[in-house]
């Protein structure tokens, strides 16, 4: 019975949401435009749970380069809509628009010459009559059983929140660069700045290996860093294989003694590996790709400089 509760509530928002594509239409497009070529900032206003949806829009458009700003539209008809410019533009979001708030709010927006974007479910509603465009984000019903509470209409609203900045994003030439600048810290910024140095096994934490040692001699340096696994290197040092503690128990199936075995017997051959200025995050990449847990780091004449392992990559929180 739960589960039904559930699986029907996430059917009925997902629907809300796909069926927000019919509403791409030239209200969009418009909207796009004035916020595009908007020289001043995006203010986005909203009562209730549509006020709610709009700090999160308003929060995702000044992440992505869009600057924005939420006011409440209460608070903006005791003094805050000083905090308007003339370049501007304003996002109404209201699923009804029957609110005195909303509809005092707009006539000071209209006085003020501020462009006006409405989001709502009621499109025809006589209060948006001076709006600027109006994007539709109406549902057919409520995932609430009684069609009353807001449920899919938020949703739905969020989404085509998001719709707008990304596309707005995209088309002001946001880059990865960019998101980089406004997410210092936490776990995205991490993701777009880390770069394989910054995480890498090297020093004493980097055992490497003599391609005429044994093998035993190898365990022995992969127990001593706890990372279980050792470069395998020429007489000029360069990286020639890798050899993992997952390699020992492939090869103890079937070899008893091949802890005195030279390691270069046994080590495997041409590994994966990457250089110290790639992005960790793409790094994790290739671990995953190919099923491994650490791979060698090697500048670009192929000698080594550390090891990356997947543990230390899931500590910063990139997988």
């Amino acid at each position: 019975m739960k589960f039904q509760i559930a699986k029907e509530t996430l059917e009925a928002e997902s629907k809300a949401v796909r069926d927000q594509i019919k509403h791409l239409d030239k209200n969009f497009d418009k909207a796009v435009s004035l916020m595009k070529n908007c020289k001043g900032r995006v203010v986005v206003m909203g009562l209730g749970k549509s006020g709610l949806i709009g700090r999160k829009i308003s929060a995702t458009m000044s992440s992505i380069g869009v600057p924005s700003v939420f006011i409440h539209p209460s608070e903006s008809l005791h003094g805050d809509l000083g905090a308007l410019m003339k370049d501007d533009v304003a996002i109404m979001l209201s699923y009804s628009g029957e609110t005195e708030e909303i509809k005092k709010v707009l006539s000071a927006l209209c006085a003020m010459k501020i462009k006006i974007i409405v989001m709502t479910g009621k499109v025809k509603a006589s209060v948006w009559k001076n709006s600027d465009c109006i994007i539709n984000c109406g549902v057919e019903k409520e995932a609430c059983p009684y069609n009353l509470a807001p449920t899919s209409s938020t949703t739905a609203m969020l989404a085509m929140g998001d719709a707008l900045a990304l596309t707005v994003s995209r088309l002001k030439g946001f880059t990865r660069e960019n998101l980089a600048l406004f997410h210092p810290l936490g776990a995205i910024g991490k993701r777009l700045t880390m770069q394989v140095k910054d995480i890498m096994r090297q020093g004493k934490q980097n055992p490497i290996v003599a391609q005429n040692s044994d093998v035993e001699d190898a365990l022995l340096a992969m127990t001593g860093t706890r990372i279980g696994a050792a470069i395998i290197v020429n007489k000029a040092g360069k990286l020639i294989g890798f050899f993992t503690d997952g390699d020992l128990r492939r090869h103890l199936q079937k070899d008893e003694k091949i802890l005195k075995k030279k390691i270069a017997e046994v080590m495997t051959k041409n590994p994966k590996t990457v250089r110290p200025e790639m992005m960790a995050a793409d790094a994790a990449k290739i671990l995953k790709e190919y099923n491994i847990d650490n791979m060698p780091v090697v500048d670009k004449t192929g000698k080594p400089l550390g090891i990356l392992d997947q543990g230390d990559l899931l500590a910063q929180g990139i997988s």
